[in-house]
């Protein structure tokens, strides 16, 4: 399946109308049987639902709700249990929880998701905080629920997979898709040596379009592979030609360019 306004989908910069339009024409285009995830999450419970609901409309399959940060001081478990309750009692799709410390300076505490697991609508997380602890602690502690959770960043997918991870929301699968679905099939047959082979040389063009280019590192990465990048919407600033030629040297030097 495809996730549609995610981080790298330059979700916070996008008016409602835009939103609205891109999870509309993927649906047009996408196999029936392929999943669609959208993203949904607003700052307040209300405009989650709104929109949450406007995404179903449009042919989301699923709604992926980040966390709400912008008064990241009062967001207590209580709050988030309440919010993320709401938000599935109210949407015709199943919700998806979204935990990306990384952007949101907010980790969804791990009693907050255990909770939130029992509700019959929330199916499962996408967590990119890459403590592999965390969620293995998670998927046990979530074994007995309709629940499944969900590594967020391709750095850390072999690890989520060995202790029991359904499966994973990658940045990198823009740019390398069909290698991270090789590490999703040889996990699970158990071809742990391939595997880990196949992560190591993900590790570092991973963390290249993530944490250290972010999407415009992305966006150049994917014309290499025959993708459209595309140019970044402002404030988001094009890489430097120095910047350039470092991601370039990445996805060289571990055989991918």
């Amino acid at each position: 399946g495809l996730v549609v306004l995610g981080s790298n989908g330059e979700y916070p910069y996008l008016a409602l109308r835009e939103r609205l339009e891109l999870v509309s024409c993927v649906h047009r285009a996408l196999p029936k049987d392929r999943l669609l995830l959208a993203g949904s999450g607003c700052e307040s419970t209300q405009a989650t639902i709104e929109l949450t609901v406007s995404m179903a409309e449009a042919g989301a399959d699923v709604a992926l709700v980040v966390t709400p940060c912008y008064y990241r001081g009062a967001m207590t478990s209580t709050a988030l249990v309440q919010h993320y309750t709401e938000v599935a009692d109210a949407s015709p799709i199943p919700v998806v929880l979204y935990s990306v410390p990384a952007n949101t300076g907010l980790e969804l505490p791990l009693e907050a998701v255990l909770s939130l697991a029992q509700h019959p609508n929330i199916i499962g997380i996408k967590d990119s905080g890459g403590d592999i602890t965390r969620m293995g602690l998670m998927i046990h502690k979530t074994q007995q629920e309709d629940f499944q959770v969900l590594a967020g960043s391709a750095g850390f997918l072999m690890a989520s997979y060995a202790l029991g991870a359904s499966g994973g929301v990658c940045a990198l699968a823009n740019v390398l898709g069909a290698q991270l679905c090789q590490l999703h099939r040889l996990c699970h047959d158990g071809r742990w040596q391939e595997a880990r082979n196949l992560q190591h040389r993900l590790i570092e063009p991973n963390a290249a379009v993530t944490r250290r280019f972010g999407i415009p590192g992305l966006k150049k990465a994917m014309e290499w592979f025959g993708y459209y990048g595309g140019p970044c919407r402002a404030p988001l600033a094009p890489l430097s030609p120095l910047q350039v030629e470092e991601l370039r040297g990445t996805f060289t030097g571990n055989g991918w360019l």
